[in-house]
């Protein structure tokens, strides 16, 4: 079993292939407000994120599955239920400085009325989360979580800190408006603004379906994209919802799933598959986050040590052969060199972009250098033999918002 470096728990590579099994649904998980609309727009997979069931596909295998969903993306406009991003409020005198604490990035930036990319880590310098950090008051925060329960952590933090701060989820889902026709889509939902928001801009105050909402430009697929953020989710699901069906026939709108595949084309990494708690920024190419210029944050101390000594491991982009993947992998790929096991993949899809198989991996640093070759080991059906791969750069594919990270290091890797 190949390992990269030492963990406390290793990542369990065993290849025990994909079967028929089947996902219980109950009430012990958390069903979304959208749950129901999402089953009626076709959803017929769901896996679970954040303790909420998330669909993960709804056009059939047989009509064309995820690419034909990565089409309406690309091609058109989407809408995504992400009522995973579970929202945690921060919220009292102490919030601005509470905030600036537990991320590593300065709070003193954000202005009010954006929003930005940040990562939380622990004080070993692992990842905690990664989710977009909206500021809709000077007194007020909300961090739209990503794959781990951030709420309970920043409790914890709070139970000893002792801010003035009220740290609470709250009844605010969100859905994704995703493809090159969202802003015309969202300019007929609430006007002409839209045109004029920024990049991780925000514009609160509006209503769609008669529901209050506020909207960000932000999303998970590298396409243009706005996230609707729906108040009082639990009761004014359905009255939003089907008002941004209506509005979107004339664009072609389609309920998908998260576009996964346009995503890793992007570079855009997602916790709990690309990163996790025991991955530090340094090795996912996301040290342009740590600002060590501020007084104090949770993880400083080991992550000015971790930058020192270097990493022994990075996660980078492989442009691989190989049969098309078109589903979720349910195994973790090998990566070889000279026949010796040295990584695995962490994500890997079909590239209508680069037509061919593309992959974010794990490997040691010295197999980190752009045009390395080496070999990755699919699951059956995919190919017989290793197949080839190549160290490339990330993004594979250009977003129509490049990011802060690949304006600072040309690369989102």
């Amino acid at each position: 079993m190949v390992q990269t470096k030492k963990r406390h728990v290793p990542i369990n590579m065993r290849q025990s292939g994909d079967f028929d099994a089947k996902m219980l649904l109950s009430t012990r998980v958390r069903k979304s407000p959208y749950f129901h609309l999402s089953k009626q727009a076709g959803c017929w997979c769901y896996t679970v994120y954040n303790r909420i069931y998330h669909p993960r596909a709804y056009i059939a295998l047989e009509d064309g599955g995820l690419l034909a969903e990565y089409e309406y993306l690309t091609k058109h406009v989407s809408m995504w239920d992400v009522a995973v991003e579970r929202q945690i409020q921060i919220k009292g005198p102490d919030a601005v400085r509470f905030v600036d604490y537990v991320i590593t990035r300065s709070v003193e930036k954000i202005e009010v009325g954006k929003a930005r990319y940040v990562i939380l880590c622990n004080l070993y310098g692992g990842i905690i989360n990664d989710p977009v950090l909206l500021r809709p008051a000077e007194d007020e925060f909300c961090f739209s979580l990503a794959d781990s329960d951030v709420g309970i952590y920043l409790q914890g933090v709070n139970a000893a800190a002792k801010m003035d701060v009220e740290i609470n989820e709250i009844d605010v889902c969100p859905v994704q408006i995703q493809g090159p026709k969202s802003e015309s889509l969202l300019a007929k939902l609430v006007g002409p603004e839209i045109h004029d928001m920024p990049y991780y801009g925000l514009l609160m105050g509006k209503q769609v379906g008669g529901c209050d909402v506020t909207i960000s430009r932000s999303g998970f697929s590298g396409e243009a994209g706005y996230e609707i953020y729906l108040h009082d989710a639990t009761i004014n699901a359905d009255a939003m919802w089907n008002a941004v069906l209506e509005a979107g026939k004339e664009f072609n709108l389609k309920v998908i799933a998260p576009g996964h595949i346009r995503r890793i084309e992007a570079g855009i990494l997602s916790w709990g598959q690309d990163m996790d708690i025991e991955t530090n920024p340094y090795e996912v190419g996301l040290g342009w986050q740590v600002d060590f210029d501020k007084p104090d944050f949770i993880g400083k101390e080991a992550l000015a040590e971790i930058k020192k000594q270097g990493v022994t491991e990075k996660l980078v982009g492989l442009r691989m052969g190989g049969e098309p993947i078109t589903w979720y992998p349910s195994n973790f790929y090998t990566v070889r060199s000279n026949g010796e096991d040295v990584g695995y993949v962490t994500s890997a899809f079909w590239s209508p972009a680069q037509d061919s198989n593309i992959a974010l991996a794990m490997v040691p640093v010295r197999f980190s250098e752009v045009g390395t070759s080496l070999k990755v080991v699919l699951s059956e059906g995919h190919a017989e033999e290793p197949v080839d791969a190549e160290v490339v750069k990330t993004p594979f594919k250009a977003s129509d918002s490049p990011g802060t990270g690949l304006l600072k290091t040309g690369a989102k890797l």
